[in-house]
This record gives structure tokens, C-alpha cells and sequence, in this order.
């Protein structure tokens, strides 16, 4: 018998009552466990394997599946059903979780479960809790972009800048007087912002304030960037999206 602590990304229903999971582990990425019986309203694996449900599965390894036999939930994150657009985020960060599968990283883990954790409860808002998570989890898994200092001179604190998406760097105005291609003009606000995201100790990743406008941009290059570093889009963030036209 395997024990392993994990968080549900996905549901997908077998047979008449059972279903198979995909978690998220420290240990192993992210793993698929069959569970059989679990749909019945009277399962004791109910709701420790439900959608988001952080728990410690105990599983049995046969030739082709890995069966659960016993599940203890450590954290629900229910509260996140009330509302339309949280959840939907969820989903989107869940399904890029998933994406990155083959990434063993117990930050990657730790990650998920604190963004998820300030979104249940309102905490941050959305904008920012969508960039923190999509430049962070690109750097623990190696794609940490350059923005030490501009890459021709040096700068450190340019006034204005370039950051290029395709080469995960920046320069300031100065070195390139044209814009680059592939890159985006921004100020000293939005590159502070993620210089914070990326290099600081994950205790204060949080814990930043920032304007209204240099979150906009914060959020749009942050998903510029993903986007860029996994070379794919994702449904359910078009899905989340569209909600928060709507609202």
C-alpha cells in the first residue's frame, strides 16, 4: 500500500459509479488514480476526491492503474463554487498544472495550493493571484525570465524598457530605440512587480501592492508569457475570460 498527499485537477466519471483523478503531488507530479465507488452518495471517498480536494490518498498498484483504497481530506477549498469567475480561474490554473505534468517540483505543489488558498478567501484579487501564478510556476520550472539588468547596457532601473517575451529578457529604451518584435513597452512599476514575483523567497510572494494600470499590464504579459513558454493556449482560460466579460 502507497500513501502520497495530492490536490484534485480533474474528474472524469467511469462505469456507473466510479471515476478516475488526476492529482498533484510533490513527489511524483501529477499522478492518475482510479477510484471505484466513488460517486455514490454514500462513499466515503466522496469528498476527498472531489474537484480540489487536498488529501492523503492511499492507493494500491496494479500492473495497469493505481486504485485508491482510502482517502483522509486535509483541505476542501469548497467556498470556491461561490463564485463564477474564482472557480473558473481555478480551473484554468488546474489544467496548466496538468499541462506541466511531467515537473516533479514540491514548489510547484506549494504554489498552487497558497494561490488557491487567497482566492477562496478573497485575499488578493483575481489579476493579480492569475500573474503571481503564471510568472512564478514559469520560474520553478526553469523558464525564469532575465530581468536582473537590461541585457545590452546594464541598467538596472530604466525609466523605460522593452520585455521580450520570446527572449525572456529586457532593455532599456536607450540601447533600443526601436521596439524590438515580440517585445513590450512598459515602465520601471511593471518590471519591480516582476522582478518580485520571480526572484523573492515564496513567504513574501504575496505581499506586494501595485497599481491599477501596472496590474493590467502585469497580468497581460504574464500571460503572454506562458503562452509563449509552453507554445499553447488553454480553454478554460478562455472560458474564464469571457466570465469576466460578463460580470
Amino acid at each position: 500500500m502507497n500513501s502520497i498527499k495530492g490536490i484534485v485537477l480533474k474528474e472524469r466519471n467511469t462505469g456507473d459509479n466510479g471515476k478516475f483523478i488526476d492529482i498533484l503531488t510533490a513527489e511524483n507530479g501529477v499522478m492518475e488514480l482510479t477510484v471505484r465507488g466513488s460517486r455514490k452518495i454514500n462513499s466515503s471517498l466522496l469528498n476527498s476526491t472531489q474537484l480540489f480536494a487536498y488529501s492523503d490518498f492511499c492507493y494500491h498498484e496494479s500492473e495497469k492503474y493505481k486504485i485508491l483504497k482510502s482517502a483522509e481530506p486535509i483541505r476542501i477549498f469548497y467556498r470556491l463554487r461561490e463564485s463564477l469567475t474564482g472557480i473558473s480561474l481555478a480551473c484554468y490554473m488546474a489544467e496548466v498544472v496538468k499541462y506541466c505534468s511531467d515537473v516533479q517540483n514540491i514548489e510547484i505543489l506549494r504554489l498552487f495550493l497558497n494561490t488557491l488558498h487567497f482566492l477562496e478567501n478573497g485575499l488578493r484579487d483575481e489579476e493579480m493571484l492569475k500573474a503571481v501564478f503564471e510568472l512564478r510556476l514559469m520560474a520553478d520550472m526553469g523558464f525564469m525570465p532575465d530581468v536582473v539588468m537590461c541585457r545590452k547596457c546594464g541598467a538596472y532601473e530604466p525609466e523605460e524598457l522593452y520585455f521580450s517575451v520570446q527572449e525572456s529578457c529586457f532593455c532599456c529604451t536607450k540601447c533600443c530605440e526601436s521596439k524590438p518584435p515580440g517585445s513590450y513597452r512598459i515602465n520601471i512599476s511593471v518590471l519591480s512587480a516582476i522582478r518580485h514575483i520571480v526572484l523573492t523567497d515564496f513567504e513574501r510572494l504575496f505581499n506586494f501592492r501595485t497599481s491599477e494600470s501596472t496590474m493590467k499590464t502585469l497580468e497581460y504579459l504574464s500571460e503572454k508569457y506562458i503562452n509563449a513558454r509552453l507554445e499553447r493556449n488553454f480553454r478554460t482560460l478562455d472560458f474564464y475570460k469571457s466570465i469576466r466579460r460578463t460580470i
